[in-house]
């Protein structure tokens, strides 16, 4: 029996003992997880302590992290694994005390705060320290501290005051990137970038398995372990993966210079998944415990605060944050909560299954948070990172069409709703951040897809992707359908990189920075294209 038989067997021996109404509750989700993944029923308070002065091993190889700033307070990150690729990371199933501090520089003269936290075995030795009591809009460097171990130092920036005027506001957004498709050189540059933020859109990871060579990488100096080539089934099988990904160099460079703010996609826990419907036919019990073990890693090894943190298979991930008087990000999840996929998923002629009213990408309770919120709005830019494409995207220029009903397309229902929602709240400025299709585009949102000259209502910026998709192209190879389909399409590029976008208090300005290979190491970066929209007057120009 192979490993990956071994894994489903036991998922499925799990599903058949757990009813799916005893396993939405939080306690049977919990002992179903638990004995899934062979969590200590006891609890964080069974594991023994390890004394971190017999460390004889760096435990800080996957790098530092933080994340979604505050006024007074940011997110710190790290997971002790001296040995990354081992189960465990190389550690015992004992508690280890570390030590971390932030200051006001990189030489740490200057302490702002420090403290100590531990990192316990049943979440993988991670670490999430919420530090509060910092100064607004401030550059800080943290750093953690082990036995005889210091961590590499980060650099993050807390936000501004809520009411603060603020002239600027520098962020990236990035999403899509396959560790088998090649390097992550996107974000070594994204490292050297002065910026405030950083967007991750989802795709963090892949579950597809990831061979000797590192696939595309193709490695000749080393060879991976074996457990990596088989696909992400358990919490064990997500926990290695997230080792494998954290410990790339420039995504580590990546996390350590800015502050990221995350949310997933499909590939985190299985691709094209809709709620509590997989993408295979398993029983919805079985999907619903990989979704847990998902979840559960995608926390850990994430710059997340405690609200985060998930129950069994629920983990609520979008959340406000806000930049002065200048932006407000409301994050979305749009895989948790949506209805399947209509017409069996994929590219399909839309009809009365995708365009059915019930349908709903976000699930009710998040879009009513989303509205609620922009009527509670007074700033200038309301920007919405989320995951698949917004605007719509026909694939021909003729009668005979076909739209994805994976992305927002698929769930036209749910993006009047959106849009209509904006418009009564009286949202001016509206920028949608978007991930998922390894292309970067530019879309001016309209008020009526099937009339160009109708009203422009936003903006939507389409980061393309990190390494997924190989080294792709400038021009794809359906490029010409698609510009000439989609009039309000300002930008097709399907090079690999990332994108950056300026809010001023007069225009919104995107840079596309792409890289000409992922396959091979050490690309140049260059700007394919750059965009400003105007505050108060909706619609992309070239500049």
């Amino acid at each position: 029996m192979t490993t990956a038989q071994r894994h489903s067997d036991e998922l499925r021996a799990v599903a058949r003992h757990m009813g799916r109404r005893r396993f939405l509750t939080a306690t049977g989700a919990a002992a179903a997880l638990a004995f899934a993944v062979n969590l200590p029923a006891a609890g964080t308070a069974a594991a023994a302590e390890l004394d971190a002065g017999k460390l004889a091993e760096d435990p800080f190889t996957l790098g530092v992290a933080s994340g979604d700033p505050l006024p007074g307070s940011v997110l710190l990150w790290t997971r002790l694994a001296p040995r990354p690729y081992e189960p465990g990371g190389g550690l015992p199933g004992a508690r280890v005390r570390v030590g971390w501090e932030i200051a006001h520089d990189a030489r740490f003269t200057r302490v702002a705060r420090r403290g100590q936290v531990t990192a316990h075995p049943e979440f993988d030795h991670s670490v999430h320290v919420d530090v509060t009591g910092l100064d607004p809009d401030r550059v800080y460097h943290y750093r953690f501290r082990a036995g005889r171990w210091i961590s590499p130092v980060g650099r993050t920036r807390t936000a501004p005051r809520a009411g603060a005027r603020i002239s600027e506001l520098k962020l990236a957004a990035v999403s899509c990137q396959a560790y088998h498709d090649g390097y992550f050189t996107a974000y070594r540059h994204l490292a050297d970038e002065d910026l405030d933020a950083v967007f991750h859109l989802g795709d963090y990871l892949y579950e597809y398995a990831v061979n000797a060579v590192g696939g595309a990488r193709n490695y000749t100096d080393r060879r991976l372990p074996a457990h990596f080539n088989r696909e992400t089934v358990t919490l064990e099988d997500y926990r290695l993966r997230y080792a494998l990904y954290r410990s790339d160099p420039d995504l580590a460079a990546a996390h350590a210079a800015h502050p990221f703010v995350v949310t997933w996609d499909d590939h985190e826990t299985e691709n094209n998944y809709a709620g509590e419907t997989p993408e295979n036919d398993v029983p919805p019990e079985e999907f619903l415990l990989r979704r847990a073990a998902a979840y559960r890693a995608y926390w850990e090894n994430q710059p997340l605060r405690m609200p985060q943190r998930p129950a069994g298979p629920d983990m609520r991930l979008y959340r406000r944050l806000r930049f002065g008087r200048l932006a407000q990000f409301d994050v979305l999840d749009t895989r948790q909560y949506r209805s399947d996929q209509a017409y069996g998923d994929g590219w399909q002629t839309p009809g009365p299954e995708s365009e059915d009213p019930a349908r709903t990408m976000t699930g009710e309770t998040q879009e009513r948070w989303l509205l609620d919120g922009w009527r509670a709005s007074d700033v200038l830019w309301n920007v919405v990172p989320q995951q698949v494409t917004f605007a719509r995207r026909r694939n021909v220029p003729t009668p005979d069409f076909k739209l994805s009903m994976d992305s927002w397309d698929g769930y036209p229902a749910s993006r009047k709703r959106v849009l209509d929602g904006a418009e009564a709240a009286g949202i001016d400025n509206l920028v949608v951040l978007t991930g998922d299709v390894h292309v970067g585009y530019a879309f001016d949102l309209k008020k009526d897809f099937d009339d160009p000259s109708s009203r422009t209502v936003g903006t939507e910026i389409v980061a393309t992707s990190v390494s997924s998709g190989k080294d792709g192209a400038e021009r794809p190879a359906n490029w010409d359908n698609l510009t000439q389909a989609n009039p309000h399409m300002k930008f097709y590029n399907g090079r690999r990189g990332y994108v950056t976008v300026t809010l001023t208090t007069e225009r919104a300005r995107a840079d596309f920075r792409t890289v000409s290979a992922v396959t091979t190491p050490g690309a140049p970066v260059t700007t394919a294209a750059s965009f400003v929209t105007e505050a108060g007057n909706p619609g992309l120009e070239q500049v």
